[in-house]
């Protein structure tokens, strides 16, 4: 059995998840499945605690990963060190790409278009950026894309 420096008496339900490294609702399922033994209730307050014997139960089986109900197992947070990071999609520059577009756009009929939503409109339908596509089908798909958004039945939505 290990060694677990206790410092309160008494503690609460959520102050008992936190020792164990779960949230309180998870730590209610788990009691609530045998895993971990049910919370004794104060007689004055009501409020269900644990006392130093039931902290020092809690904390064995969640360092020996043995249950009141046999086996259980417990998944860890990923460290930042072996999380993969996701590739940041690559910003549209407002640059001479993005007024060409607007310029083909306005010329296509939606003149209420600005700068703005054509850039916007870049970053959702090409996240990793514009690079190796043909202009006309930019402007043809910023151009659906901008079309849908302000076609009459979606105005005031």
């Amino acid at each position: 059995m290990t060694v677990h420096i206790l410092q309160k008496a008494v503690i609460t339900v959520s102050e008992m998840a936190r020792l164990v490294g779960l949230s309180r609702a998870r730590f209610y399922q788990l009691v609530n499945a045998g895993v971990f033994p049910s919370p004794v209730y104060c007689v004055r307050t009501r409020r269900p605690i644990y006392v130093e014997e039931l902290q020092r139960v809690c904390l064995d089986i969640r360092h020996r990963h043995h249950g009141l109900s046999g086996p259980v197992i417990f998944y860890t947070k990923h460290s930042p060190s072996t999380r993969q990071a996701c590739p940041k999609p690559k910003p549209v520059a407002v640059d001479d790409t993005v007024l060409n577009v607007l310029e083909g756009i306005k010329a296509l009929g939606l003149t209420s278009a600005k700068a703005a939503n054509v850039e916007d409109a870049m970053r959702t339908l090409f996240p990793v950026g514009v690079v190796g596509r043909e202009q006309g089908e930019i402007i043809r798909d910023v151009f659906v894309h901008l079309a849908r958004q302000n076609h009459g039945n979606n105005v005031g939505r």
